[in-house]
Parts: C-alpha cells; sequence; structure tokens
C-alpha cells in the first residue's frame, strides 16, 4: 500500500497518552516478532474503529541471533553458513525490517516501538532521528558521549583508547506498515562482541562495534538501568514531538 509522504499529525480531543512499556525479559526473536504484529494489527484496527490507541513500546534480550534482511546483497555480509552458526549456538532469522544484517543476544537491549507514526506527525526519516536522539541522551546520563553519523544510520561513539576509532553502540532497523512502525533499535550494554565477528555488522565493512560495558568498565550500569533511562528517553522524546507545533506545508 502507498503511505504518502507527509503524515497528518492527528487531531486529539486531550494530551496523548504516553505508550506503555512492556518488558518481555528473554525471548526468542520468532515469538518477539509475532508480539510486534499483533500489537500493530490492534493498533491499526483501533484506527480504522475510530478509537485509536497509544501503541506501546517493548523491551527485550533475545537469544543469540542473527537476523538478515531483504536488502539485495545483505547475505554477503552473513561471515558463516547456518550450520556453523547453529554449531555456536547462534540463530539465523530471516527479518522484514530494514537495514542490513545484524546480531542480537543477551546483554543487549533491544527496544520495539509499535506506534501510529500518524499520531506523532512523523516522517520516517523524523522517527529515526528521534529514536537516535533518544539513545544518545541515554548514552549521556551514564556519561558515554555519543552522535550520529551522517553516513549511517545508529549511535556511534569513539572506542576507548588507544583505537578510539568510531564505533556502533546501537543499531536501527524499522518497518513502517500503513504508518504504523515495526522493529526498532538495540543497544549493546554487556552483549558478547566476539558474536559480531559472524557478520559484517550492518554491511558496513571496518565499522566496529562497541557497548557500554566496553566503555565504561566497572561502571557500566546493569540491564535495569538502562531500560529505565532508554524508556523514560524515548518517551520524553516522543511527548515532545508531540506536543511541538506542525510544520506549515
Amino acid at each position: 500500500m502507498h503511505q504518502p509522504d507527509q503524515p497528518q499529525r492527528a487531531a486529539l480531543s486531550g494530551p496523548e497518552p504516553a505508550p506503555p512499556v512492556v518488558d518481555l525479559g528473554l525471548l526468542p526473536y520468532g515469538p518477539a516478532y509475532q508480539r510486534q504484529i499483533a500489537e500493530a494489527d490492534a493498533l491499526i484496527a483501533a484506527r480504522a474503529a475510530g478509537s485509536p490507541r497509544p501503541g506501546v513500546i517493548l523491551l527485550v534480550e533475545h537469544p543469540p541471533v542473527v537476523t538478515l534482511s531483504r536488502r539485495p546483497g545483505a547475505a554477503a555480509n552473513l561471515l558463516l553458513p547456518e550450520h556453523r552458526l547453529a554449531e555456536l549456538g547462534i540463530a539465523l532469522e530471516h527479518t522484514d525490517r530494514g537495514g542490513d544484517v545484524t546480531y542480537h543476544g543477551p546483554g543487549q537491549l533491544v527496544v520495539y516501538p509499535i506506534l501510529d507514526l500518524n499520531r506523532y506527525g512523523l516522517r520516517i526519516h523524523d522517527y529515526m532521528r528521534l529514536l537516535e536522539s533518544a539513545v544518545i541522551d541515554c548514552c549521556a546520563g551514564f556519561g558515554v558521549a555519543a552522535r550520529r553519523d551522517p553516513g549511517a544510520t545508529g549511535v556511534w561513539t569513539p572506542d576507548p583508547p588507544p583505537d578510539g576509532t568510531p564505533a556502533k553502540v546501537c543499531a536501527m532497523g524499522v518497518r513502517i506498515r500503513r504508518w504504523v512502525s515495526l522493529h526498532g533499535l538495540a543497544i549493546n550494554v554487556t552483549t558478547d562482541l566476539a558474536h559480531f565477528g559472524v557478520i559484517v555488522p550492518c554491511g558496513l565493512a571496518g565499522r566496529p562495534v562497541t557497548s557500554l560495558r566496553r566503555l565504561l568498565g566497572e561502571r557500566c550500569p546493569p540491564m535495569p538501568a538502562v531500560k529505565a533511562s532508554l524508556a523514560a528517553c524515548l518517551l520524553r522524546a516522543l511527548a515532545a514531538h508531540r506536543s511541538a507545533p506542525a510544520a506549515t506545508p
């Protein structure tokens, strides 16, 4: 279905309720994806019935899994065959999100915002920048200076000295279905970074990945603290955008 380039901010009779935050704990990729679809279907149905809902923000950690998008050439960035991944205890899942290939595993916080972007007046580009801003604010709260990279979606930060090479701490990939968002972001907290060696992360050769533990060492925050902080930063970013004056066409 064709999606308009200029979504219109929906008129509301009162303050926009915040989407609830639901912690799914440790859940395999497949069931988590089905939960996303169910939430998106409910959101679309409620909108069609004239009783729109605020959506939901799902937090989850996945058992080790590589997810491969439908982008042409993405499979070339998978460095091991599926049977070798299985021997390492890493599953392989094909996905309909944007992006290329990535890894999810314990110690990585994955956030799936299931939101009606029309209700926030968000174009796809604006939505991606909003996600990046929320992660940057979250990292700053833990003493990590993170930033965008104009040439690569996600959030980046200099790796510890002596290297100091910009490394990705948070990957992003989304799908928009009838202006409802699916998939989202993955920030490395205490992730086993060695597992990224089975892929070319996000198809970006020579661009390393990092984690809050690698950056902060013993000062790395526990997962519950990162969950609480990132959810709060994302909710603030959504509320700020929703309350801002609509852009003039």
